[in-house]
């Protein structure tokens, strides 16, 4: 109103003005306006925002939204600058609010500061989380990338530029021909992709991506297992915690990595001394983990995580006889071994982790007495002499690892074992039977013709006789 005015006229309704002014907020000392150390203008005053503390990656998503600068990569503690008064700002307050409303103090001189890193010019919305969403593009104003436009290669861009893992779902036609985004692979950001084919989508056409968590577990038996690592900055690390790790702690690693629920997470100092990203547990509980990074971890310590996630399974294993000696017969039911051969039963698993043993369940032996083997070459080999009747039975493997003191355990099928002779000892003994059997029987034979010859013999001259006499 310091302004000099003229025409002054009373708008009709719906002809107003509509104005959209920048958030008093800045980031400076970064390579473009999208990246730096976060300063806030209150009451005319541009002053650096003090140390965030637990709140660096909601502090970041909170700038990226203000500053329309897409999705926030990272955030950061800084230190090493000038001690001066800074803007104490709350940070549950930045979820939902502009960053200027949550302002609350401004005694405080402080060296420390809060970098971040945003997206610049691409972003996901609407998803689960920071590594999710619609895809959309500045081009002026932001827009959708079409149904079609982004191939597997660009994705993998994507992710990268946004700080998260591989894609690990990408819902949207793949049309090579019709592609807007070219890339090669190794280009640090979507818009450094060649580009053609520019073209506006109708609603609900848009791509839909979703990117792995920065987030893995190494030095275990699977994915699902081992200690836990972050990437921030493009850099992995061990994580951290700064407090009291728990098993909701856990179920959020798990979460993250889609490896189902939490079985076992334990927080140690038998790492060797390194720098660690230090991670918020409380924070991991509702947000990806992440989000939940504070300071720059530039301190070393041997601290770490284990966990083991309930995707964490074992291959079934392939139980098998074979015979050193003598014959061996598939049936339907099992297999059947000659009587007083040696036989092998054998359990492998198809290789899947190292280590582990093997438990042969068979009726040779009661239950306390069967046998375990360690896994050689994912296999072991279980030895039986002089087959005998008691030999025959079920007989199941059962493959047993251990992990973090958690035993798993996984059972083949049964496989019905016989004992029993060869086809040609059947015959011979058939034939021997059939030789003594005749061999017995035939001087009864001879003992009862000639018996019968000599009753016939007196019985014809007692005929003769007996017509003389008529």
């Amino acid at each position: 109103m310091d302004c000099p005015r003229s025409n002054s006229s009373t708008c009709s309704s719906g002809a107003t003005v509509n104005l959209t002014c920048a958030e008093p907020l800045r980031l400076v000392g970064g390579a473009s306006r999208c990246s730096g150390t976060v300063e806030v203008r209150v009451r005319g005053e541009w002053r650096r925002m003090g140390p965030s503390g637990v709140g660096d990656q909601q502090v970041a998503a909170a700038v990226c939204r203000d500053l329309d600068c897409g999705s926030a990569v990272y955030g950061e503690h800084r230190d090493g600058f000038p001690r001066i008064p800074v803007w104490e700002v709350r940070r549950d307050c930045v979820k939902t609010s502009p960053v200027r409303e949550c302002v609350f103090g401004s005694r405080l001189s402080s060296s420390e500061g809060v970098g971040v890193v945003c997206s610049d010019s691409v972003r996901l919305v609407s998803g689960s989380g920071l590594c999710s969403g619609s895809v959309q593009i500045w081009d002026g104003s932001w827009t959708g990338v079409c149904d079609g436009d982004l191939d597997q290669r660009g994705a993998e861009v994507l992710c990268r530029e946004l700080g998260c893992g591989a894609p690990s779902l990408l819902q949207g036609a793949l049309s090579p021909l019709g592609q807007t985004f070219h890339c090669e692979g190794h280009e640090s950001a979507l818009m450094d992709c060649p580009r053609s084919n520019s073209r506006t989508c109708s609603s609900g056409a848009t791509v839909n991506l979703t990117c792995s968590e920065p987030i893995r577990l190494v030095g275990g038996v699977s994915r699902c297992a081992g200690t836990a690592e972050l990437r921030l900055r493009g850099e992995w690390r061990r994580m951290r915690p700064s407090g009291l790790w728990n098993h909701e702690a856990t179920d959020a690693v798990c979460r993250d990595l889609d490896c189902g629920f939490a079985v076992y997470g334990k927080h140690s100092d038998n790492f060797p001394r390194i720098p660690v990203w230090w991670v918020v547990p409380d924070c991991v509980k509702k947000s990806p983990v992440r989000r939940c990074v504070y300071g720059t971890g530039r301190f070393s310590t041997p601290g770490g995580v284990d966990v083991l996630c309930s995707d964490f399974i074992l291959n079934r294993p392939i139980i098998s006889v074979s015979v050193s000696d003598g014959a061996s017969e598939l049936q339907p039911q099992g297999v059947r071994v000659q009587l007083g051969s040696k036989f092998r039963v054998k359990c492998s698993v198809e290789p899947q982790y190292p280590g582990g043993s093997f438990r042969l369940l068979s009726p040779a032996a009661p239950p306390a007495q069967n046998r375990t083997l360690p896994a050689v070459n994912h296999s072991a080999h279980f030895l039986f002499s002089d087959a005998d009747h008691a030999h025959k039975g079920n007989y199941t493997c059962v493959y047993l690892l251990q992990v973090f003191n958690h035993n798993f355990s996984s059972q083949s099928h049964t496989l019905q074992l016989s004992v029993g002779e060869s086809d040609s000892d059947l015959i011979i003994r058939v034939v021997v039977i059939l030789l003594l059997k005749l061999l017995y029987i035939l001087p009864m034979y001879y003992y009862y013709c000639k018996v019968r010859a000599r009753g016939g013999a007196v019985e014809r001259p007692q005929r003769r006789l007996r017509r003389v006499q008529t």
